[in-house]
Formats: C-alpha cells, sequence, structure tokens
C-alpha cells in the first residue's frame, strides 16, 4: 500500500461567459475552486457548468417588449354580405331574363288605328240646340210658391203652418224627434233655406217640406233608392208597417215617408197616422209635387 498521494486532477474548462442583460455587480471574495480528491463522481451529480435546458446561447437574448392584447377575431359583416347578395342576384336575373327574352322572336306591334273626325253636314240652330237641353238644375225665386196647398177639408196642425211659409234651421230642428242632432246635421251639409206646410185630416197629420242647400253642397240633398212613386222621379217612398212612439211620450203613430231631389233642392213628404199610412195617398202627394218642382 502506497503513502503518495494521488495525482491532482486538472480542472475542467470554465464555460464561455454570458453577456449580462445588466452590470453585474461584484461577487464576493472567494479562493479558488479546488476539487474534492477523494469525491467519486456519482451518476446523478450535477455539473455546475453545464448548460440546463433553459441555457440561451450568446447573442440570442431578446428584450421583451410591452405586452399586447390578443387580436379578436373579425365579425363577418352581414350589411355586406347582404349588398353582395342582392347585387348578384339582380345581375343574375337580369341576365337570365334577357337570354331568355333574346331566345324568343320578334311580336310585331299592331297597326295604330285613330278614328277621323266627322263633321254634320248641315247647320245647327243654336236656338233649336237649346231647347233641347235638359232644363237648369238651379231653382230661384219663391219656395213657398213650390210647395202644394192643404186639401179642402183639413184643419191646422197645432202650430204648426197651415200654409206654405218660410221655416228657418231652428225650427225644423224644434219639431224633429232630436232637435240638437237635426240641428248640427243640417248646418255642416250647407243649409241655405226651407219652407214648409202642415195640416192636418182625419187624425192623420201630413207635413210638406222643400229645404235647399248652398250650391257648393248641392250634393247634400237627400235622394233614395225606394219604391218609385213617378216616372223620372230621383227618389222614392216607404210605408213602415211597425208604429213609432212620439218622443217624449208612450203614443204611437204610424209613419210613411217621400224623398226626392232636384239638382240643391230636397223635397221630403211625411205622414203620420193612428194606422197604417196608405201608400195610395202617400204616392199621390209625392207626384203632385214632384210636378210643381221639375
Amino acid at each position: 500500500m502506497t503513502t503518495e498521494p494521488p495525482e491532482p486532477v486538472p480542472a475542467p474548462a470554465a464555460p464561455p461567459a454570458i453577456p449580462p442583460a445588466m452590470p453585474p455587480t461584484a461577487p464576493p471574495a472567494a479562493g479558488p475552486y479546488t476539487p474534492d480528491p477523494y469525491a467519486a463522481p456519482g451518476p446523478y451529480a450535477a455539473d455546475p457548468y453545464a448548460a440546463g435546458p433553459y441555457a440561451v446561447a450568446p447573442g440570442e437574448l431578446l428584450e421583451a417588449g410591452p405586452e399586447q392584447a390578443p387580436r379578436a377575431p373579425r365579425r363577418p359583416r352581414p350589411v355586406l354580405l347582404a349588398t353582395c347578395a342582392l347585387v348578384l342576384g339582380a345581375l343574375t336575373g337580369g341576365g337570365v331574363g334577357y337570354a331568355v327574352q333574346a331566345q324568343r322572336p320578334p311580336t310585331p306591334l299592331p297597326p295604330l288605328q285613330a278614328a277621323r273626325p266627322s263633321y254634320p253636314a248641315e247647320v245647327l240652330d243654336p236656338a233649336a240646340l237649346a231647347a233641347e237641353q235638359p232644363a237648369p238644375l238651379a231653382i230661384e225665386g219663391d219656395l213657398t210658391k213650390l210647395l202644394i196647398t192643404a186639401p179642402e177639408g183639413s184643419t191646422p196642425w197645432a202650430d204648426y203652418p197651415d200654409k206654405p211659409a218660410w221655416t228657418s234651421v231652428g225650427e225644423i230642428a224644434e219639431h224633429s224627434g232630436n232637435a240638437s242632432y237635426t240641428f248640427r246635421d243640417l248646418a255642416s251639409r250647407g243649409f241655405r233655406r226651407a219652407a214648409e206646410v202642415d195640416w192636418k185630416k182625419d187624425d192623420v197629420r201630413y207635413r210638406v217640406s222643400l229645404i235647399q242647400f248652398a250650391p257648393d253642397h248641392a250634393d247634400q240633398a237627400k235622394s233614395v233608392s225606394w219604391l218609385p212613386f213617378a216616372d223620372g222621379a230621383t227618389g222614392g217612398y216607404k210605408v213602415e208597417t211597425t208604429p213609432r212612439r212620439w218622443a217624449e211620450s208612450t203614443d204611437q203613430y204610424y209613419y210613411g215617408e217621400a224623398v226626392a231631389k232636384r239638382g240643391s233642392l230636397q223635397m221630403t213628404i211625411e205622414v203620420f197616422g193612428t194606422q197604417q199610412v196608405s201608400a195610395d195617398v202617400l204616392k199621390d202627394l209625392a207626384k203632385r209635387q214632384w210636378e210643381r218642382i221639375i
């Protein structure tokens, strides 16, 4: 057994220096490295100079910049997609329509036809031509003279006029079943003037009235399509079979009415009876009054 000390093991080569990112500070003073001659290298002994898995080669250090938020994915643009779809659809439809129409044979247009103007051979007489025209619709003058009169043997009906007389819109509304409605209705329809005659005979009451509207409200004159009472009359008549009730009373009456118009003039005949109104009597009154205004 020798007593000579073992030969010293040479120190391993130092790895290349890595440039520090920041100026290094002075390490504490230490002596030279002296390996333990009696330490046997084990299989798991760590080499203090071996490069680890995260070792960085010289010159490969990168400086980290400011953190940036990840970019959001781009969303689809529905308006742009819809616009493109419409444009493509229009272009496709137009192209298909043009191709279909181009394959069809041309259709000839019908010849233009126009009737030639014709003129009477003889000269017309202005007076004769005017006489053939219908009578003017404008009705002026005294309306009371156009009303029929009460027949013989009749008596006055309450305080109503038994002779043809002028009446106002307020008086017409007063002796109606609904005064407020009648007044507003006539006033809003362009009421101009009115005439009336009333009488009573054989317990039957009669009222004949002529109401004229303003010229620009001539269409407000009432016309009905009931049973005709005369040829050419623009109106008709009706006879009710169910009794009505007087306003603010329990008394009943049977009603008959005839209405016609001529221009801006409205003719109304009303009959009130304790029994059903005679249709013949009503038709006769309506016919005679119509003949006085045409």
